[in-house]
């Protein structure tokens, strides 16, 4: 254990005494256990895989003009984009029971709760795919010749606390009590953000374009060193960036890039200091969530597709052929072997996982997949009887945190709605497991895999009684989803890269001339690859606007 988390798990301990609890006195009337995510499966092709048998002959062979291989936001989004095509002879094959990947979502006593991802950011003009598809679904129409998003989904105010010094406080950036000097950092890592965005696009999503000189460059540092170079050493500046990249990337500033870090800000909503800079605001840039978080999105994706989406299918072989692609399942529920037969495929698995199934892989996809690591993560649904009890300051708001600990808070599945007495709710809290690089992740893997339900509940209960005493003898039921790949980390590259979208250009000869070209998707034959892994980073733009280019893609 590193001292810092020693120091925590200390800090949780002082929690519980203070406010008279005992994690194992006050928790067994908690049930509860793991949800979400069938580990088993999973295991079952990589205990195969290493075996080396050969797999059984197919019980029967199905054929279609296309088959998506993963039913997460990318492989979606390939299917709308081959529907808006006219394309409708394509099957969807999904591991799970539910599409959704990252994007899932459950139910606790009636109500909906979110599973991984939470949120949207109301998309820029960089976006339009994510724009039309909000459009489609009526989040988005145009008014009086001006955009406006329905005001039921937008994140109602307060939209974010945090528990800092005994308090809650408005926003997440550290404000009550901290001095000048710290205020000055604030001021000077504002500053830079501003004269970065001046300097060069910061666009989301990405998709292929290319960095600038100075981009390239902070790619290949990690954000502390950054930080480091820049003076900016304030504990409570360095707190707030690490949390943010842990929310968004998975793993701190000591492990993401200086170029991930910074884009954090700088193609969204900037970086301001409340009140210190003309900007009274103290929440974040308008975001879309739902009581269910995006899984609102992938559900709305999925339903169209009907008998199209095969659940339950592990993919364990995808191969070109001469004249298309042959791409075998297995099927859980009769544990036989299926054998789909298609013109072409959209593989839109993870990089790991892509690797090992594609039949002879081209190099590019085995070097992007042994470039990549992965955050392991925890997402767990607390169901709670009646409304908590609050500590000063703040009122409650959709997303809480607390200072110091180990994970990134928790939102309120029933703030958006609109009830005028708090009443029963759930809380979802979030626990980034990635730290440092690949051994560290292992470790974590292992952790997540383990470890009883019982060792996480104590331990969330003990990180969040500090702010809220009376949530043990209030909570009913836990259901913990495990993600043990859950994102691509964007760590530092020495090729000044944001993730393996340039080893997909592969190098070709043109009039004597040496270039990339372009592609909107890497393409094999007639495989297509479409996963927020090429990106680099995981968020829902990222996917969808890589699924939605291989779903239009003619191979």
């Amino acid at each position: 254990m590193q001292r810092r988390e020693l120091l925590i798990s200390a800090g949780v301990g002082a929690a519980w005494a203070a406010s008279g609890c005992r994690p194992a006195a006050t928790a067994e009337h908690i049930t509860g256990g793991f949800t979400g995510i069938d580990a088993t499966r999973g295991h079952s092709l990589r205990d195969a895989l290493r075996s080396g048998k050969p797999w059984p002959v197919p019980a029967k062979i199905v054929h279609t003009g296309v088959v998506i291989a993963g039913g997460g936001v990318a492989g979606l989004a390939a299917a709308r984009a081959l529907r808006q095509r006219g394309v409708e002879d394509f099957a969807l094959l999904e591991l799970e029971d539910t599409v959704g990947g990252n994007s899932r979502a459950g139910a606790l006593g009636g109500m909906a709760c979110p599973q991984g991802a939470h949120y949207l950011p109301v998309p820029g003009p960089g976006a339009p795919e994510v724009q039309d598809l909000l459009e489609e679904l009526g989040v988005r129409q145009r008014v009086a010749g001006r955009w406006q998003y329905d005001e039921r989904i937008l994140c109602h105010s307060p939209q974010e606390r945090l528990f800092f010094q005994g308090h809650w406080q408005e926003g997440l950036l550290p404000l009550q009590g901290v001095g000048a000097a710290t205020l000055a950092q604030y001021q000077r890592f504002a500053s830079l953000v501003t004269q970065l965005r001046a300097s060069a696009p910061w666009v989301l999503p990405m998709q292929n374009k290319a960095l600038a000189p100075a981009q390239s460059a902070l790619a290949a540092m990690t954000f502390a060193s950054y930080l480091a170079q820049n003076n900016l050493t304030d504990a409570h500046l360095r707190w707030y960036l690490d949390y943010c990249c842990r929310d968004d990337y998975g793993a701190g500033l000591d492990t993401v890039s200086a170029w991930a870090g910074l884009h954090y800000f700088a193609s969204r909503h900037g970086f301001h200091v409340p009140g210190q800079d003309g900007d009274d605001s103290t929440e974040r840039e308008g975001v879309l969530t739902w009581p269910e978080g995006n899984a609102w999105l992938t559900r709305q994706l999925a339903m169209p597709l009907g008998a199209r989406v095969r659940t339950g299918r592990v993919v364990v072989r995808i191969a070109n052929t001469r004249s298309g692609v042959e791409v075998d399942a297995l099927d859980t529920s009769t544990q036989t072997l299926e054998r789909w037969v298609a013109k072409r495929a959209v593989v839109a698995l993870p990089l790991f996982v892509a690797a090992r199934v594609v039949q002879n892989p081209p190099d590019f996809l085995r070097q992007a997949a042994q470039a990549t690591v992965y955050a392991p993560w925890l997402v767990t649904n607390l169901q709670l009887a009646e409304p908590l009890a609050d500590r000063p300051g703040a009122a409650p708001a959709w997303d809480n945190v607390l200072y110091g600990t180990a994970s990134l808070g928790y939102v309120d599945a029933m703030h958006q709605s609109l009830q005028t007495v708090p009443g029963p709710t759930v809380l979802t809290h979030y626990r980034a497991l990635g730290q440092g690089l690949l051994a560290d992740q292992t470790a974590s893997r292992r952790q997540l895999l383990e470890r009883p339900w019982t060792a996480w509940r104590d331990e969330i209960l003990g990180e969040l009684s500090a702010a809220h005493p009376d949530l043990a003898a209030k909570t009913r039921h836990m259901a913990l989803t495990r993600y043990g790949h859950a994102m691509a980390i964007p760590i530092p590259r020495k090729s000044g890269q944001i993730g393996p979208q340039s080893s997909w250009n592969v190098r070709e000869q043109l009039l004597k001339k040496e270039r990339y070209p372009q592609r909107p998707a890497p393409v094999w034959e007639h495989l297509g690859f479409a996963h927020s892994d090429w990106a680099g980073y995981s968020v829902f733009e990222e996917a969808f606007a890589l699924g939605h280019a291989a779903g239009g893609l003619s191979l």
